[in-house]
This record gives structure tokens, C-alpha cells and sequence, in this order.
């Protein structure tokens, strides 16, 4: 078997196949982690808001009203949110490549010994390090990508797309943010706040566990604290709502 020069064992420098899936597949997490915290978001933030208005014993009309006035409000703020993050993330980093695209036309040999000194504190020897300088610099704009990683730490391959981004985030809000919601549609009552409830705690556990797919945490844990911490939400609001209510009330 051939043995890999050293510039070959940098993973920058050898992109997978076409066909191989990597497993640390930034372009997919770039939307897959709008998406995923989206639902969170719009199931916690509306169960929360739903239940603080049920606390103060409203008519039903009204908690339909706070919920689609809280399911809207939250899910454009989160696509406005995750396009400007993502956006401003891009911008950022066609900053950096043009200022670095000039240093490397203006200053080649201080660019150089920069990218030299950083592969010789990962243990390069320095005619190692020079030999692959020289192989990176062949190509200037490999060249400036690969320093802004090593010094800025920026990457176009973890930022995405903002459209995706804002889009993802928007729809896996409105979705998150119906389940607390539809019961109060369908249903009156104990019914519809007992169904309410949960079910937006059931959804919560299968949320945990999609994000431990993310996290790669153990899927028990993640499920149970995300059930916690919703339902923790939702029981300080409720009894917001409620005290609100008697005084209001009184």
C-alpha cells in the first residue's frame, strides 16, 4: 500500500469522492440545525405562551388568539434571525478572502512564513511545512481559503445557505408551534388544554431525540431534558397566567 505524503494526510487539501458522504457533513447541518432548533423553538415558545394565557381562564377565542399571534411573531423573527446570522456570517467571510486575496498579492512571503509557523506547531519539520506552503501557494485562492481557516477559523463549507437557513427555521417554527395550538381548534375545555399539554410534551421527547442525532448525545438524556425544560417553561408561565388572572379577576 502507498504510503500518503504529508500534504495528502491534511484533510483540506483532499476532498472526499463525489459520492462519499462525509460524516461530518457540514452542508447538511447547515440546514438540519435551523430546522431542528426552529421546532424547538415554536413548540416551547408557543406552549409557553398558550399555557400562561389558559392559566388566566380566558375564552377560548382568546388562547387561539395568543397562540396564531405567537406562532406568527415567533416564526419570522426566527427565519429574520437565522438569515441575518447567516448572511452576516457570508458577508464576513468575503471580507476576509478579499483582504486576504491582498496580502497574498502584496506580502506573499509574510503569508507564507504565517502558514508555515502554524503547520510547524502541528509538528511539521520546517522543510516539511515550507514544501507544503509552496504546494498550497501554487493555487492563490487555495491558498487564502486555507488561511482564513487557520487564522480567522472561518469556513465557507459550515456557514450554508441563508435562504435555507431562514426557510428551514420558518417552517420547522410554524410546525413546532402548531402542535400546543391545534387541540384549542379542535377541542374545549379540560379536553383541549389535557391534550394540549400532552401532546406538546410528547413532541418535546421526540425533539430531544432528534437532537441527540445531532449532538450525538444519549437519546434518553436528551429527550428527558428536553421535557424538562419545556414543560419547566410552560409550568412558571401557567402559573403566571393564573396568579395574572385572579388579580385581574378579583
Amino acid at each position: 500500500m502507498r504510503s500518503l505524503r504529508f500534504w495528502e494526510r491534511i484533510p483540506l487539501l483532499t476532498p472526499l469522492p463525489e459520492k462519499e458522504v462525509s460524516p461530518h457533513d457540514t452542508k447538511a447541518n447547515a440546514v438540519l440545525r435551523p430546522a431542528v432548533f426552529g421546532a424547538n423553538d415554536g413548540l416551547v415558545s408557543n406552549l409557553a405562551l398558550v399555557m400562561g394565557v389558559a392559566g388566566a381562564n380566558p375564552g377560548p377565542g382568546v388562547i387561539v388568539l395568543a397562540g396564531v399571534a405567537g406562532l406568527l411573531a415567533g416564526a419570522f423573527s426566527m427565519a429574520v434571525g437565522e438569515y441575518i446570522s447567516v448572511r452576516s456570517q457570508r458577508e464576513l467571510l468575503d471580507h476576509q478572502l478579499a483582504f486576504e486575496r491582498t496580502q497574498i498579492r502584496d506580502t506573499p512571503e509574510q503569508e507564507r512564513a504565517i502558514l508555515s509557523r502554524v503547520y510547524q506547531g502541528r509538528g511539521f519539520t520546517a522543510d516539511e511545512a515550507s514544501r507544503f506552503v509552496e504546494r498550497v501557494f501554487a493555487d492563490p485562492e487555495h491558498a487564502a481559503t486555507l488561511l482564513i481557516f487557520e487564522e480567522v477559523g472561518l469556513d465557507a463549507r459550515s456557514i450554508g445557505s441563508p435562504a435555507a437557513a431562514a426557510a428551514s427555521s420558518f417552517v420547522a417554527f410554524v410546525i413546532g408551534a402548531l402542535v400546543p395550538l391545534i387541540p384549542y381548534l379542535l377541542l374545549g375545555g379540560t379536553t383541549a388544554f389535557a391534550t394540549s399539554l400532552g401532546v406538546s410534551l410528547g413532541a418535546l421527547a421526540l425533539l430531544g431525540y432528534g437532537i441527540s442525532r445531532l449532538t450525538h448525545r444519549p437519546p434518553l438524556y436528551a429527550s428527558v431534558r428536553q421535557v424538562l425544560l419545556g414543560g419547566s417553561a410552560a409550568a412558571v408561565t401557567y402559573a403566571v397566567g393564573a396568579l395574572i388572572g385572579v388579580q385581574v379577576g378579583g
